[in-house]
């Protein structure tokens, strides 16, 4: 009798084992079916998008309307992030394929920036043209390599799994028809990215991060550097100081250094301009402790900061509270009128007081012209040109960067619509939104 009811109790076991392990296999074969069919859609659809992408940029060259014109380019930027996106869905983080990212970026920027601009005042450039050419011409050689892959993988009956895992073991020896297919569609790319045809005006979108332009003055050394850093972050002068200076393929040279004090609990880290010793940026990666002043007294401990360090016309935009440090941003102000673009962060530690975050890679990068200009249009001029529900709290006048990466005049407006809060920019020339922010509600303050 217990004999009997062991091996029963044994048949129930292997069978409930054996039905566990099926659940367990189905459920995984599940999950690879569903990745791979997304994979595939993904493939698919990005060999479709470079297709279309192909064609919309030949009507562009076609065309001779700027009211064509302009969004014609505004659909070509929407299939270059739509294919972009695609690109991102493919199983290839182990294989290099930034280059045709990057190809699909500027695509999109440059029609982007070209859509929105006036093509009546500015036409298109006989450069602007030759880089339509190109895009063209390359996009052509691309849709061609990706096509073959397709044909490839639809004759084969591909699967995506297979390239994840080739990828992940580095097992690449074999005749991985998805793998070698995508290394020549690189290789194209990076043909085109490094090619003349390009011109100017698309090098020009590459590089368009200016350097430190308000870095002047002599070179500095590493002996300098370690002052500046001492003077700057307030330090006892025992400390130990590292510091390394930027290599020659940077676009700017500038000393980075790392500082250890024995009795603190965590490094200080900083990068200071080598043209005339301006900090750039400055970390504190000590622990912070409890509150002890508020978000305010930070705000005031921070201006008296940048005054004490010669930066000059700056007013307080927003302070935030984010555990026990408050984050500020600081904007340089000229006669009422804000310049946006000249910005300084920094973090306060609420235990103390001090400073223990800082960048001022934004203002030192600005190149905004003086005098500033004056505006065409009244304030009264300007508010005509708001959503009449609109209840307007604030004015003033602000620079701010459009969506061409220009600096632009506006009439800033803080104003309320329901329970939200909204800041808008119109241009104070032409009376245009340029932008319309959203603001988040106010963090609470330890007092």
């Amino acid at each position: 009798m217990v004999r009997n009811l062991l091996i029963a109790a044994l048949v129930v076991a292997v069978v409930g084992t054996g039905y566990w392990g099926y659940r367990e296999h189905q459920e995984k074969n599940a999950i690879l079916i569903h990745a791979e069919n997304n994979y595939q859609r993904a493939f698919h659809d990005l060999a479709y998008q470079i297709d279309l992408l192909h064609d919309k940029l030949g009507a562009t060259l076609a065309m001779n309307s700027h009211a064509s014109l302009s969004p014609a380019l505004a659909e070509v930027w929407k299939i270059a992030s739509e294919a972009h996106t695609d690109v991102g869905q493919l199983p290839l983080s182990l294989l290099p394929f930034n280059k045709t990212q990057e190809f699909l970026s500027k695509i999109g920027e440059f029609s982007y920036r070209t859509a929105v601009r006036d093509l009546e005042k500015e036409p298109l450039t006989e450069e602007e043209h030759k880089t339509l050419e190109a895009l063209y011409k390359s996009a052509g050689a691309i849709r061609q390599e990706l096509r073959n892959v397709q044909h490839l993988v639809l004759e084969n009956n591909l699967r995506w799994m297979d390239v994840e895992l080739a990828l992940a073991t580095n097992d690449e020896k074999g005749d991985n028809i998805i793998i070698d297919g995508l290394k020549a569609v690189e290789k194209n790319v990076d043909t085109f990215s490094s090619s003349s045809e390009f011109g100017p005006s698309f090098i020009g979108l590459a590089n368009e991060e200016k350097g430190f332009v308000r870095a002047k003055g002599r070179p500095i050394s590493k002996d300098e550097a370690k002052r500046i850093a001492r003077e700057f972050l307030g330090l006892k002068g025992t400390e130990k100081i590292k510091v390394t200076e930027s290599g020659n393929g940077a676009d700017e040279r500038f000393y980075s250094l790392t500082i250890h004090a024995p009795k603190t609990k965590g490094d200080i880290y900083m990068d200071v301009t080598k043209n005339g010793g301006y900090p750039i940026w400055a970390l504190n990666s000590r622990p912070i402790g409890k509150p002890e002043i508020s978000l305010h007294e930070a705000a005031n401990r921070g201006m008296a900061f940048l005054r004490r360090h010669q930066f000059t016309g700056f007013e307080l935009y927003d302070s935030t509270q984010y555990d026990n440090v408050a984050v500020l941003t600081f904007v340089k102000s000229e006669n009422g009128v804000r310049i946006y673009p000249e910005a300084i962060q920094m973090k306060v530690a609420l235990d103390n007081g001090h400073v223990v975050g800082f960048t001022a890679r934004d203002y030192l990068s600005s190149s905004i012209p003086r005098p500033l200009p004056k505006p065409t249009l009244t304030v009264e001029a300007a508010k005509k040109k708001l959503n009449p529900h609109l209840k307007v709290m604030e004015e003033r006048q602000a620079v701010i960067m459009n969506d061409l990466q220009k600096p632009v005049l506006c009439y800033e407006f803080l104003g309320t619509l329901g329970d939200e809060t909204y800041q808008l920019f119109i241009n104070a020339a032409t009376g245009l939104e340029e932008k319309v922010e959203k603001l988040e509600s106010v963090e609470p303050n330890y007092r």
